[in-house]
């Protein structure tokens, strides 16, 4: 019985051995593959926005339109920024300037209800800065986003 025993344990040490060393290998060749991926992640690059980012707005009204259709097709694109209103209001907010700017700090001043809903706040803008009422009928999809 206890050769029996010894012969069971021997060939167990030789088992734990033979997969210690298993182990060894395999720990290695993962040591090697996560070497490998980092390399690989730095040399991917994200895929670039196919809109640029918006210029920014000064108040002059003949660039209104282009910037609201920058600022429109940049949220649409990059949509997952931009998940509520508040977002979308604080984003063109961010890209105001001069006269613009000047405009909308009253707004933050009182912590308006504009500030959180974007198509009050962008029918707001538009109105201030001198949106063509016929430009309005041909852009309703800009403000349904």
């Amino acid at each position: 019985m206890v050769d029996e025993l010894v012969l069971l344990l021997q060939a167990l040490l030789v088992r734990h051995r033979a997969l210690s060393i298993e182990n060894n290998q395999l720990m290695e060749q993962l040591r090697l593959l996560v070497c490998e991926r980092a390399t690989l992640l730095r040399q991917v690059r994200p895929p670039s926005c196919p809109v640029p980012f918006p210029s920014t707005f000064d108040g002059e009204t003949s660039r209104l339109p282009e910037f609201i259709v920058q600022t429109t097709s940049y949220m649409l694109v990059n949509e997952n920024r931009f998940c509520n209103d508040a977002m979308k209001v604080a984003f063109l907010i961010s890209l105001l300037t001069g006269e613009a700017e000047e405009w909308v700090v009253p707004y933050i001043e009182m912590d308006s209800p504009l500030l959180s809903d974007y198509r009050a706040f962008l029918e707001e803008f538009k109105q201030c800065f001198g949106w063509d009422e016929d430009e309005d009928d041909d852009d309703d999809e800009v403000d349904n986003y």
